[in-house]
């Protein structure tokens, strides 16, 4: 059993949900995995706030939507178990998957393959045109909410909860600027009134392109300026493309939606059909009761669920120490991801120095890439001073003692540019590469794939660098 370094465990029950770790967190929502007490099954948890739902008189419309994706199944769509409310929060059972985000993928490998792309693209699309069908648009599709299962299935998450204002910053306002402009079609940045199947297609073009460019059709530091860009659709295919591909990108990216080519003539495009498999599943009858039970205005609080914090003393160490010290070639990775139920990340390091001197040593590496560093016992906040393309990049980082002297580290975006976010661990990890552990199978394989191997500054030469999994000794993205 893994603790936070230096801290009594504690764990917050809701209902019947034992809650855990964060495993994302952004202005409006927080998502923590959970474990069902009953069953045993793992789950992930968004937290709304309620307060702030309510200030915004959104309460119909979060209904509706939730209403809607509790009754979608589809392989390729994050699921909706049930909702709960307490007093003060909302609480969203989801599916819990554990092959992070498809983004590391691009930010690992630099671009996938075409017929790999190809691959996502079609899951992509399923998705998509079944939510559309059921009149569920999503509205901020970017790679941050295409993420994997165990056997690389992609799944879409956020579908239908684009109602909440996820804008609300520290001033208590909504702000309407779309969160992710570089994805966003012409007509949604005009503010114009748009449909939302054919804005969700244009955001599916821009996600082809960046699997397999590596980096964005849209690009300027200036705003401005990458809205010219984006409304004449002023981009280019690399040469790598094939034709069929940039035909098909070059119809999607249409900056008119009236001649933008449509998702049922996609599906029929011969290069999306090469290899296309369509998905098989069965619909199931799904109760409503729990949502209508927590939106009611009765006042009634016979289901309000009560969040439960009990203190636990469980041993600091976790008995598998031994196999990580004396196992040949033992893959941490998958050490971690049972003992801490983790999600597959490109940004996590193990290391053997102190708790506090791995703190301080955050606190060098950040200081000079323009990050202030705020201090909670083993939990940091970094925080950018620069204004990136989504605002100020915010880091939360936190250390966790796996085994007796054996700490792993994890680095997490809360707020800000994912891409940026990778190219700032990057540079962090350079900083970092003293006090990162690697075991003698992981030194031996370093020395022989030599220096030049990619296998990253710092951090990245970790458990598993090359396997993308990430949750070893914190593999690093290459670029």
């Amino acid at each position: 059993m893994a603790t936070r370094a230096g801290n009594t465990p504690s764990r917050t029950r809701v209902g019947r949900y034992d809650l855990g770790r964060t495993l994302g967190e952004g202005n409006f929502a927080k998502v923590k995995f959970a474990r069902n007490i009953e069953t045993g099954e793992n789950f992930a948890i968004k937290i709304l706030d309620k307060e702030k739902v309510l200030k915004h008189k959104m309460i119909g419309q979060i209904k509706r939507e939730i209403s809607t994706m509790k009754l979608i199944r589809h392989p390729n769509v994050i699921r909706m178990y049930e909702v709960m409310a307490s007093k003060t929060k909302i609480y969203i059972v989801l599916e819990f998957v554990t092959g992070g985000e498809l983004f590391d993928k691009i930010a690992s490998k630099g671009r996938l393959k075409e017929d790999e792309a190809r691959k996502y693209f079609q899951q992509l699309i399923n998705a998509v045109d079944y939510c559309h069908s059921r009149g569920v648009f999503h509205r901020d599709l970017k790679p941050e909410n295409l993420l994997l299962d165990a056997n690389g299935v992609l799944k879409v998450s956020d579908f239908g909860l684009s109602a909440l204002p996820q804008q609300v910053r520290e001033d208590g306002l909504l702000h309407t600027t779309c969160g992710t402009p570089n994805y966003v079609a012409p007509e949604v940045i005009n503010n114009k009134g748009y449909d939302g199947a054919k804005a969700d297609l244009w955001s599916c073009g821009v996600i082809l392109y960046v699997l397999m460019a590596g980096y964005l059709p849209f690009e300027d530091s200036n705003l401005m300026s990458l809205y010219k860009k984006i409304f004449k659709a002023e981009f280019s295919c690399p040469p790598w493309f094939s034709s069929s591909a940039k035909k098909l990108i070059k119809r999607i990216l249409d900056p008119n939606p009236l001649t933008r080519i449509t998702i049922a003539e996609v599906i029929e495009n011969e290069w999306f059909k090469k290899g296309y498999k369509a998905p098989n599943f069965e619909q199931v009858d799904v109760s409503l009761d729990d949502v209508d039970a927590i939106f009611n205005d009765s006042g009634d609080t016979q289901n309000l669920v009560v969040e439960k914090r009990e203190e636990r003393h469980v041993p600091v160490t976790m008995n598998a120490f031994e196999l990580i010290s004396t196992s040949q070639g033992l893959n941490l990775n998958s050490l971690f991801e049972k003992q801490m139920e983790l999600v597959k990340r490109e940004t996590r390091f193990t290391s053997k120095r102190p708790a506090n001197e791995i703190i301080s040593k955050i606190e060098e590496a950040a200081a000079p890439l323009g990050f202030g560093v705020k201090k909670n016992n083993f939990k940091l906040k970094l925080q950018g001073e620069k204004t990136g393309r989504k605002g100020h990049l915010s880091v939360a980082t936190e250390i966790f003692e796996v085994a007796p002297s054996l700490y792993m580290v994890e680095v997490r975006k809360s707020g800000g540019d994912t891409l940026e976010f990778h190219n700032f661990y990057k540079n962090l990890s350079t900083g970092l590469k003293d006090i990162v552990w690697k075991s003698g199978d992981e030194s031996r394989r370093e020395a022989e794939l030599g220096s030049g191997s990619g296998a990253g500054a710092g951090a990245g030469a970790g458990a598993g660098a090359g396997a993308g999994a990430g949750a070893g000794a914190g593999a690093v993205p290459s670029t």
